[in-house]
């Protein structure tokens, strides 16, 4: 479902200022289940082309986000790896807001309070378009995976399990 009017939000505004094109796609929001897998559901998308974003705290160069397909799992060991850290781990959920600004169901890479190093996964070169959150629950970018390479500047890596 497309939103016809809707408030802006960060990561959006972010996206204009830098003459980067997106759509938005709206859905109802389930408190009860905020997985990637049924936004994609909702949306009526490959969950393989919807993203989610985690936050990760490395044992040496703190914390990181990593940018995966909806239905996968980090594997922390090559997330590690690639961040230059021994070991890392996810981030508490009540350090998510503090640390990024954003809440559970509406985290984005865009935007966050600080700019932290972003690897993002290597299935993304397969699709034109990708989504990710707009920055809060219930609203989703749609944006060109170049576009959004080319803005977040991330490592392109492999994370998955």
């Amino acid at each position: 479902m497309k939103a016809e009017k809707t408030t802006k939000t960060n990561a959006m505004r972010l996206l204009d200022a830098a003459k980067i094109r997106y759509e938005i796609f709206t859905y109802e929001v389930d408190e009860s289940d905020l997985s990637a897998t049924h936004v994609a559901a909702l949306l009526g998308e490959d969950i393989n082309r919807v993203f989610k974003t985690l936050v990760l705290r490395g044992d040496k160069n703190g914390l990181f986000v990593c940018v995966v397909p909806g239905n996968s799992e980090v594997d922390l060991k090559k997330a590690a790896k690639v961040s230059g850290n021994k070991s890392c781990q996810m981030i508490q959920m009540k350090e998510l807001l503090p640390l990024t600004g954003y809440i559970r169901g509406g985290c984005t890479p865009i935007g966050m309070k600080k700019t932290y190093p972003v690897y993002i996964n290597d299935t993304c070169l397969l699709f034109d378009t990708v989504f990710i959150s707009a920055g809060m629950r219930g609203m989703q970018l749609k944006i060109a995976t170049r576009d959004l390479l080319s803005y977040l500047s991330p490592s392109v890596v492999d994370l998955l399990k």
